[in-house]
């Protein structure tokens, strides 16, 4: 994508407290890897964007040791979510988008082994997990709860170079002394931007548009359309790929809970007697439930997943999507492209207003919010209007507020892998309930994003990822 920056975007920062960011699709969909975006993706960025910095400022070749401090969230279940490996990798040169997830084990172990690593894959420098890799469990840096320090010093161990960053939801990071920069979006001008679901629903009645096309003339603010298409069947392939990796994969996941992936299993069963569908017309649910828990389970593994919009969720909007084309009456790669740039428009609002990232808001911020860009996006394939499509995705996010996010062990597995094919059923019946509707309701999307954030304000820190409150504290596992 020529016109796309060369940088990865969500290396860049944000302003989250302004409604007006740009927003693009390639910021809700980042093709990585598991089995969080907030804790893996964002601080493996982290440390790539630190080698950057030290690159600029003629450091990399200087520094003889750096340290790593992580606070809040990221320090309270960092080991749970391979946060502590993913800055490793980070630091390594290694970026989430590109890394072959079965190099990680065997480089992990030779830094552990010789005590050092190569700084953006070109310095050897002095590194101890045990002493240069700190979890601060009672400690949060104030600006956000996934906060993380690193420090750079000299040979002679002077400090020459220190950051903060902070994974805000996602997979995007914010630094300290950039704070006021956006997304992929700096100094683009939409011709039709929004920043509430009102707004584009009367961009939409005066254009005589659908959200897909008005989120596509965006698009092409930054690109031309073709790089955007190609964006987006790249993104449609992954997941799909991510399906069916799932579906064939047995075995264990990692992490100590001895969790057993079902999916395989589950395939098998549907696939050996599928005329057992016809006498069960719920079968389509088992259905859904195996498309969410292979791709959740995949990402349990530390698979290659797409982040829509967190690794946490990033089982609903592809088990939907694959409802759609396996039980759609229109299915089409014309339909399967409106159907990620619907549910990115409706995710781009949530970022904007409210939050992505269940350490802020809790559970309600990831598979909530998926489970609403889901179901409006299934809305609109089916021929919903943007009033429909905007029902659906109210109704979506209205039956999970209030989710909270307790993953036990600190791992993204109980009771997250059940959770998506969940919030998948939910986006399906959404999309079924708002069809049948008019598109007139009680309670518009920009209210209960409004009620998501603060619903998100009023919960208690152990419920939000920290793995102190919930299922984590009433089941006796291994140590976060």
């Amino acid at each position: 994508m020529t016109n796309v920056p060369a940088t990865d975007p969500s290396l860049g920062s944000q302003d989250r407290s302004s409604h007006d960011v740009n927003l693009s699709v390639v910021d809700l969909y980042t093709i990585g890897i598991g089995p969080s975006s907030s804790h893996t993706v964002g601080p493996m960025r982290a440390g790539y964007r630190f080698c950057l910095e030290l690159e600029a400022r003629n450091l990399l070749t200087k520094t003889g040791s750096v340290i790593v401090d992580l606070y809040g969230s990221l320090a309270l279940t960092g080991k749970g979510h391979a946060t502590d490996t993913a800055v490793i990798m980070g630091l390594c040169g290694q970026r989430p988008r590109s890394i072959d997830p079965d190099q990680i084990p065997p480089t992990i172990a030779a830094i552990d082994a010789n005590k050092q690593l190569s700084l953006y894959g070109q310095h050897a420098v002095a590194f101890n997990r045990d002493t240069n890799l700190v979890f601060h469990f009672t400690e949060t840096l104030p600006q956000h709860p996934n906060g993380m320090r690193i420090t750079a010093f000299d040979g002679d161990g002077v400090k020459i170079h220190a950051q903060e960053y902070f994974s805000v939801g996602g997979g995007f990071i914010v630094s300290g002394d950039d704070r006021g920069a956006e997304y992929s979006g700096d100094n683009i001008t939409l011709p039709f931007p929004f920043s509430s679901a009102d707004e584009l629903m009367e961009i939409c009645k005066r254009e005589g548009q659908s959200i897909s096309d008005i989120m596509m003339a965006n698009e092409q603010s930054w690109r031309v359309a073709e790089e955007t298409i190609e964006f987006l069947d790249r993104v449609h392939g992954a997941m799909m790929a991510c399906i069916d990796r799932g579906c064939k994969t047995d075995g264990i996941l990692p992490g100590g809970l001895k969790v057993k992936r079902r999916a395989s299993k589950l395939y098998h069963e549907l696939t050996d007697k599928p005329e057992a569908g016809l006498r069960d017309p719920l079968t389509v649910i088992d259905w859904v439930n195996l498309y969410a828990l292979a791709v959740n389970e995949e990402n349990a593994a530390g698979g290659r997943v797409v982040t829509a919009p967190t690794n946490g969720a990033a089982g609903v909007i592809p088990a939907v999507l694959r409802y759609y084309e396996r039980f759609g009456a229109n299915a089409s790669q014309i339909k399967i492209r409106e159907f990620l740039l619907t549910a990115a428009a409706i995710g781009s609002i949530y970022k904007k207003r409210a939050s992505i990232s269940a350490a802020e808001v809790g559970c309600q911020g990831e598979v909530g919010v998926a489970c609403s860009m889901a179901a409006g996006a299934l809305c609109a394939v089916m021929g919903g209007t943007p009033e429909q499509v905007e029902n659906a995705a109210e109704i979506g996010m209205e039956h999970n507020l209030g989710l909270t996010c307790d993953p036990i062990g600190g791992l993204v597995q109980v009771p997250c892998i059940e959770r998506n094919t969940m919030g998948a059923v939910k986006a399906i019946n959404a999309a079924r309930l708002a069809l049948r509707g008019d598109g007139q309701h009680t309670v518009s999307l920009d209210k209960v994003i409004e009620t998501m954030r603060q619903t998100g304000l009023d919960m208690q820190s152990k419920y939000k990822e920290t793995s102190q409150g919930g299922l984590a504290v009433n089941v006796n596992v291994v140590e976060c």
